[in-house]
């Protein structure tokens, strides 16, 4: 029962990224599609390309986070423990959730955040708060979560203001040289984000591996994260429109100007943050960037009500996926265990 069990979590694992990419993904394409610098179908195979790259280039310090930096390891770490199985089903099945409806909503909220919250609220329910490892929680989620839309904004702000005074006096036909070279920094946004994102999934699904029984110890190997990838340009590919239309016109009106810097601050973000092994949100951090060139050209214009909204979410998002996790491992202990 225990192997059926891990097969259909790791089926949902991939369904999960599939969604991430619908959801998470399409922030990279967006100021490139709102901007009107390049048609959505040109731009969507640009950054699967990209996000396939991606993960060639870093290593899997992300997948270690979120594989035994959320439930203490050595708490799930009982091969053939049904508990274990369950538990990491339930924070699946918990962010899922959360995803959906604010993929419903248009909300650019975090599926990173809907993970880790999925991974703390049916931690909590499996093995009790003591499994929890707080210290990698504190430091490397919580912080960084805070921490990561403000240097986004922040670098948004300044690149925003080097590149008015830089090119004030040119003519408003520079707007066509960005359209061009936003392939470059959409190139580097998406292997940023493919390294990132497709590191989460392979880390749960090499999790899954562990506790099930199919293999002995956590390595991270490469098909795992390859497929995980894949998964992810799978759901880009299918296109989250409606949160499209939220980063790219719902915050600040991006010209092909806006939508550069927004892609080179948010991948240096995001690119950092992966040799950090910190698990941040794309949506966190090019929503933010998009904040910072707003603020840095004209702050009157930047939609803050939007922006309220957009903010709440992120902090609604952990506890939401882990009250909603919590919950589906109690429903899934009385049918399962």
């Amino acid at each position: 029962m225990i192997t059926a069990i891990t097969v259909a979590a790791i089926i949902l694992a991939y369904g999960f990224t599939i969604l991430n990419g619908i959801h998470d993904g399409c922030n990279v394409i967006a100021t490139i599609i709102a901007s009107r610098s390049m048609p959505p179908r040109r731009a969507i195979i640009i950054a699967c390309a990209a996000e396939l790259i991606g993960p060639l280039f870093v290593g899997t310090a992300v997948a270690a986070t979120i594989g035994k930096g959320v439930i203490k390891f050595n708490y799930i770490n009982a091969s053939g423990n049904i508990v274990s199985v369950v538990t990491i089903l339930a924070a699946l099945v918990g962010a899922i959730c959360w995803n959906l409806l604010t993929w419903k909503l248009g909300i650019p909220s975090s599926s990173s955040h809907a993970l880790i919250g999925g991974l703390l609220g049916a931690g909590i329910a499996g093995f009790g708060l003591a499994a929890i490892d707080w210290h990698s929680l504190i430091f490397k989620v919580i912080l960084i979560m805070f921490a990561s839309p403000l240097i986004g904004f922040g670098i948004g702000y300044i690149f925003m203001k080097l590149s008015i005074g830089i090119f004030k006096n040119f003519n408003p036909k520079i707007n066509n040289f960005f359209k061009h070279i936003q392939v470059l920094s959409m190139i580097f946004l998406g292997t940023s984000h493919g390294s990132s994102d497709g590191q989460k999934a392979a880390g749960i699904i090499t999790l899954l591996m562990v506790v099930g029984g199919m293999t002995q110890e956590f390595v991270v190997s490469k098909w795992i994260l390859l497929s995980s990838t894949f998964a992810l340009v799978f759901g880009i590919s299918l296109g989250g429109w409606s949160i499209i239309k939220t980063v790219g016109t719902g915050i600040y009106k991006v010209k092909p100007l806006h939508s550069f810097n927004v892609q080179l601050s948010s991948a240096f973000v995001i690119f950092t943050s992966n040799m950090l092994g910190a698990p941040v949100s794309t949506t966190q951090i090019v929503s933010s960037s998009v904040m910072g060139i707003g603020s840095a050209e004209r702050i009157n214009a930047v939609k803050w009500i939007r922006v309220k909204n957009i903010v709440l979410s992120w902090f609604i998002t952990i506890p939401a996926a882990g009250i909603a996790s919590m919950g589906i491992f109690y429903i899934l202990k009385l049918i399962l265990i």
